[in-house]
């Protein structure tokens, strides 16, 4: 299986899938899926441009709006997690994850799936140690304080991840795991982006949660983006034991590497999209304590157990199937000819799918259950010569030195302006 792993993609699908189809036909290969590490971007029109925390120059609604409306079709099955810049009201109605758009599949804030007989996990967001043991207590329509904070990774999604025992093939997150320096070409790194050094001395760079996920869950593969460039590394867990292979890569513009395709050795295609029966189970356990004021969860009121909970979805999906429910729209659509008329909405909208989802498991549906009170340009081949690797091995040892020449700052930025 070929996949094909992309860094921020900040709403330029339109690029993205020109270079995919592009190197397709240069390379004579067939590419089986595209995973995409944040900052994706999903902007429908331009209501949902109000909860994407960006500067004000970078508020654009981009091409994503057209796969949304079926003007365009994804070339590719498109796997993405969220960002710190998200249409974050989309996203909460596909909080579980679901289809943003056809053959477009949000993982979730937290979530697990398979393609084919691959399992992917992810972790949407981005760690911030003051937001890390709230609730989701961000309520729709975001205020200006809102918008920067429900994107801050939660413990509540983080420890239903921990709970996987399940091997993992891949797993995403959008900021670095804490500590990954270590296991790279940190004096190559250093030398492009020298302010990094004093995070990675006072042990800052990265999340202290997805290093604790790495650590659990041992993917294979480990995908991460937001700070701008690549970045290799090899994580050996014990000795003898598993080795992970950790990728960061740049954003999508001409001349950075924002693209890599690995070969996954999988069972025999053609491949699609299912739902994971032990992540449903876990889904199911825990969903009656999801935490939507500012205080901590409070593990103890979790009444269910999980291997009756694995028996309950196994028994649901042979009866129902393991597809996702299929993609609806909720809102209108971007019109290029009438920008303003579909952006009146501003109250939560109940996604069927997320429904559907939890009428299946037999689960309250709890997400808009909180309280009033808050506590790029250019032609595809412009893309290729220096933006883009591939080989069948995509990430050897040798690889930790290849690392892109960056043009800007970006850990010393605000998250604000980090774009």
């Amino acid at each position: 299986m070929k996949i094909a792993v992309e860094g921020c993609m900040h709403g330029d699908l339109d690029n993205v899938y020109a270079t995919l189809l592009h190197l397709q036909d240069v390379e004579k290969i067939k590419i089986d899926l595209l995973i995409c590490c944040g900052d994706f971007q999903a902007v429908r029109n331009e209501k949902d441009l109000e909860s994407l925390n960006v500067p004000a120059k970078y508020k654009s609604m981009n091409s994503f709006w057209k796969y949304y409306s079926g003007e365009k079709v994804a070339p590719f099955p498109t796997i993405f997690i969220g960002g710190n810049h998200e249409a974050s009201n989309y996203l909460w109605e596909l909080y579980y994850g679901g289809w943003a758009a056809p053959q477009i599949y949000f993982l979730g804030f937290a979530g697990v799936i398979k393609f084919g007989n691959i399992r992917i996990g992810g972790l949407s967001g981005i760690y911030k140690s003051h937001h890390y043991h709230s609730g989701h207590y961000e309520k729709v329509p975001y205020n200006e304080r809102d918008i920067r904070s429900i994107y801050h990774v939660r413990e509540y999604d983080v420890h239903k991840l921990m709970q996987v025992e399940e091997p993992i093939d891949i797993f995403l997150s959008h900021d670095w795991p804490l500590g990954i320096t270590d296991h790279g070409n940190l004096k190559s790194l250093l030398s492009q982006k020298p302010f990094f050094k004093q995070e990675i001395q006072e042990g800052t760079l990265g999340s202290k949660p997805a290093a604790e996920l790495l650590e659990k869950l041992r993917p294979s593969y480990w995908f991460s983006a937001h700070l701008h460039c690549k970045f290799a590394a090899l994580v050996q867990h014990g000795e003898g034991s598993s080795v992970t292979k950790f990728l960061a890569l740049d954003k999508c513009l001409p001349g950075r590497k924002f693209l890599q395709v690995i070969e996954v050795e999988s069972e025999p295609g053609p491949y699609e999209l299912q739902y994971d029966e032990e992540w449903l189970a876990i889904m199911r356990k825990f969903n009656s304590i999801l935490p939507l004021t500012i205080r901590r969860v409070d593990y103890s009121n979790v009444q269910l157990d999980l291997q009756e909970c694995r028996h309950f979805v196994r028994n649901k999906l042979q009866s129902r199937g393991a597809k996702p429910f299929d993609f609806v729209r909720t809102v209108p659509c971007h019109d290029p000819c009438q920008p303003l008329a579909n952006g009146v909405f501003s109250g939560h909208c109940r996604n069927p799918q997320t429904e559907a989802l939890l009428q299946l498991l037999e689960l309250e549906y709890l997400l808009d259950n909180k309280s009033e009170s808050r506590e790029f340009s250019g032609s595809p081949a412009s893309f290729i010569s220096s933006s883009f690797d591939y080989g069948t091995e995509d990430i050897p040892i040798d690889d930790v030195d290849d690392i892109d020449e960056p043009k800007e700052v970006d850990a010393s930025e605000t998250e604000n302006e980090q774009i």
